[in-house]
């Protein structure tokens, strides 16, 4: 009888293991720009809705693209195209905040796309050219 009650919680537990790493293997990245392409912004300079069914994944983020070519160009230079901040609204982080952006508020500022969380945020950012270079100081001292 104990060999039988020692079996099953054997296969219990196993079944509990396999259960989590099997979890942890198939665990998805996050999606970027709330799945928008980072490319579009670039090339139709506006946002475009990407697709889950094209979509790549760079520095622990799911991007969604809206085009094969699109995605193409994003594995063949993601540097060029990922939003700055981690897609972090651009004015929270020049006051050291972390701040969620919105996607269809940004800018391409020196070939880089910069998110806000609103038209006014933008406009504070832009204001003044020393905000881009703080809102990078507090990057490097808050990621």
């Amino acid at each position: 009888m104990q060999k039988a009650i020692r079996k099953w919680w054997i296969l219990v537990l196993s079944s509990i293991l396999w259960s989590g790493l099997h979890s942890i293997a198939n665990a998805q990245a996050p999606v970027a720009l709330k799945g928008y392409d980072p490319v579009a912004y670039f090339t139709e300079g506006k946002p475009v809705k990407g697709s889950p069914g094209n979509s790549a994944d760079f520095d622990d983020a799911r991007y969604f693209f809206s085009s094969v070519k699109n995605k193409s160009a994003f594995v063949a230079d993601p540097e060029k195209y990922v939003p700055q901040f981690a897609g972090l609204c651009s004015g929270g982080m020049t006051k050291g905040m972390k701040a969620e952006s919105n996607p269809e508020v940004w800018a391409v500022v020196g070939g880089k796309l910069y998110l806000f969380s609103s038209l006014k945020a933008r406009e504070s950012v832009q204001s003044s050219p020393e905000n881009i270079a703080r809102a990078h100081k507090n990057w490097s001292n808050l990621k």
